[in-house]
């Protein structure tokens, strides 16, 4: 029986976490006396780690500047996630169910790949009970940014998987440059915060949680 490994982005792919996050970025920018960020240029910066976030927002602020941002956002974050808990980042629909089928496959292993801290991964997780799911968890702490590959990498060492037997699936471009960039492919859904335009480079593209295991056994056949 071949392994296989299934990695899953977070932050609009497993739960939707916007909210949360454009209320944090707006309340950060707000606080310097910047201007504050349309939605969409918040939900398109999703994934990346957060100093190369802010740096995308605001490119042109000193570090100064783009670190007191990153920790008003933290701080903020924070404390909605204290305030809302599992419901400040709701499961998609379908995503647990999901998750069930494919770990109770024995020929699968599920990992994750995301832009959050370890903290802030951990408190998701058992908001929503999830911990039990996955057998290697990348986070922003111990990695490069979305999209270097090297999240990626330490999931398939891990894991002791061939990137061949290997999938991310994930909401955003980076995602999908992430996982070429390790030479294993990539599922985009659509339900998240890039748009269809920035998922073109996916090997496959999914419209709902239902239609995950058939695109995966049609990578795979």
């Amino acid at each position: 029986m071949t392994s296989r490994l299934v990695i899953f982005d977070v932050d609009g792919t497993l739960v939707d976490s916007q909210t949360d996050i454009i209320d944090s970025m707006t309340a950060a920018f707000a606080g310097q006396g910047m201007t504050v960020p349309s939605h969409e240029a918040i939900k398109g910066i999703v994934g990346l780690s957060l100093p190369v976030a802010v740096t995308h927002l605001a490119p042109r602020v000193s570090e100064a500047r783009r670190d007191a941002l990153v920790a008003a956002y933290k701080s903020t974050y924070q404390a909605l996630r204290l305030q809302n808990g599992a419901k400040g980042s709701p499961l998609f629909p379908g995503a647990r169910a999901a998750l069930e089928r494919l770990a109770a496959n024995p020929a699968v292993t599920l990992a994750i790949a995301t832009g959050k801290s370890r903290r802030g991964l951990e408190a998701l997780m058992t908001s929503h009970d999830l911990a039990g799911f996955f057998a290697s968890t990348q986070v922003a702490d111990d990695h490069p940014s979305k999209p270097h590959p090297s999240m990626i990498h330490a999931c398939l060492r891990e894991t002791g998987i061939a990137a061949e037997n290997a999938v991310i699936v994930g909401d955003t471009e980076f995602d999908i440059e992430m996982g070429h960039a390790a030479g294993i492919r990539a599922i985009g859904v659509t339900w998240g915060y890039h748009p269809l335009a920035r998922l073109r480079r996916a090997d496959l593209r999914i419209d709902a949680f239902d239609q995950l295991e058939a695109a995966l056994g049609g990578l795979w056949a």
